[in-house]
């Protein structure tokens, strides 16, 4: 009989489970590893990667179609989806082969099955069952959709969106969170006829409403059509499209409908809740050091409440591993988590909006906009927006808020400024090498900290 104990076992091979996986071998603890479809889970194979691929495949059709205004002469004939989903389909597998090859690497015992946590440190999979000294739940999540709004046909979910063989003429997309503008995103460049619905006054709401302003203005000029402030009231769908109703009245006649209400925690049907796990709305509770409230069990992922990203969960991953092995990390600023939405223009942010720093600081918060018009690299790109600051009373920048092509490559200095709470004088003497987009952040540091440089009063 084979031995199935281990110092941790974890349930579900996402980017938390994994990441927790990796970290806890390298530390020197034997891993058993469960996953019931391929181990990356959502992120690689549904989510993060392959829908980035088709936005990649969306800039590039833009600037196929735009190649005059840069004084290079192209035609744009159109999106051969085929192609375009060998391109992402491609990346893919590249990278669940490395990741494949870096799990024998790790001398990671996965196990392909359907994992249920019966209690105890134990997972039962297809009747054998895996006891740690530790247990890691990383089941993930789903795509949400809405009461009586069932998915089926026409109206569909991100996974679905992602595997059409075809490029639809029109589509109505439920949503103006990240999912839903990005897939507006794509659609456009493809050449399709996109309406986007939010039941919430602004696109992309949980943003700075200044990121939101600017975003909106870009889908405008792009001719993107969106109903903010408006609820979805049913949907119809037969062999010649979908008809979408809103609170308002009207109609929307669509080939598609795309359901992009947010994610739900994976939580119902793995033994969690029979085994006293505490549960709240299908999300798995956690304190600060993400311990449930069973005995060395612990959580990581969408299934605990907060940002649904994979970078979170991944960072989560390491630091259980850690905590485990007695390491003492140190506990996680939620708030210094980047986020990213990689529509056209791109929004990336990172701690606090202005709203929020108000509520926590009081009306004496200081905000500073550069707008990307005085940047040069952003000229050469050809994209609008601006950098936005939100300073603490007397205290450092609690916010970082950007919008415009490519900015979530400037996320990564915005948080270490974040995180070492800056103060804008700490960071206005950093040198930024010119012409690149970082500069923008280093000329609004300037601004803020009193000298301005190409900033127009």
């Amino acid at each position: 009989m084979s031995d199935t104990s281990a110092d941790l076992v974890i349930l579900g091979g996402g980017s938390g489970g994994y990441a927790a996986a990796f970290r806890a071998a390298e530390l020197g603890l034997s891993v058993t590893l469960i996953e019931k479809d391929k181990l990356g889970g959502t992120c690689l194979h549904r989510g993060c990667i392959p829908t980035k691929a088709l936005l990649h495949a969306a800039e590039v059709a833009d600037e196929a179609r735009d190649a005059e205004t840069f004084g290079v002469k192209a035609v744009f004939e159109g999106i051969d989806i085929a192609g375009v989903n060998k391109y992402k389909d491609g990346i893919v597998s590249r990278l669940y082969k490395g990741l494949q090859g870096l799990a024998k690497a790790h001398k990671v015992n996965l196990v392909e099955g359907t994992g249920r946590f019966v209690g105890g440190t134990t997972v039962e999979v297809d009747g054998t069952r895996y006891t740690g000294k530790n247990v890691i739940l990383a089941t993930g999540s789903y795509s949400r959709t809405l009461p009586g709004l069932e998915l089926g046909g026409r109206i569909i979910a991100s996974e679905q969106a992602l595997t059409l063989d075809y490029v639809p003429k029109k589509v109505v997309v439920l949503g103006g969170g990240v999912i839903g503008v990005e897939f507006a995103s794509v659609w456009a460049s493809f050449g399709v006829d996109v309406t986007v619905v939010e039941a919430l006054p602004r696109l992309v709401p949980n943003e700075d409403e200044y990121a939101s302003k600017q975003l909106e203005r870009a889908f405008r000029r792009r001719k993107i059509a969106f109903k903010t402030g408006v609820r979805f009231t049913g949907a119809k769908q037969d062999d010649n499209g979908v008809s979408v109703s809103l609170e308002s009245g009207e109609t929307l006649e669509a080939d598609l409908l795309l359901v992009a209400v947010g994610r739900g925690p994976n939580s119902a049907g793995h033994g969690y809740e029979e085994a006293g796990v505490k549960i709240d709305r299908g999300f798995v509770l956690t304190d600060d050091r993400l311990r449930t409230n069973l005995p060395n069990v612990y959580a990581v992922g969408d299934i605990v409440p907060g940002l649904q990203l994979a970078h979170r969960g991944f960072q989560q991953g390491i630091f259980v591993a850690e905590e485990i092995a007695g390491l003492n990390p140190r506990a996680i600023d939620e708030r210094g988590i980047p986020r990213v939405t990689y529509s056209h223009p791109e929004v990336a942010s990172v701690g606090l909006t202005e709203s929020q720093a108000k509520e926590k600081y009081g009306s004496d918060v200081t905000t500073f906009t550069y707008d990307l018009g005085g940047n040069g690299k952003s000229q050469i790109l050809k994209t609008s927006g601006g950098v936005k600051l939100v300073k603490a009373p007397d205290g450092p920048v609690v916010g970082v808020h950007m919008v415009g092509d490519r900015v979530g490559e400037l996320i990564g200095e915005a948080q270490l400024i974040y995180s070492w709470e800056a103060f804008p004088e700490d960071v206005a003497p950093l040198i930024h090498a010119h012409p690149t987009q970082t500069e923008a952040l280093g000329e609004a540091f300037l601004a803020l900290a009193g000298k301005p440089l190409h900033v127009h009063s």
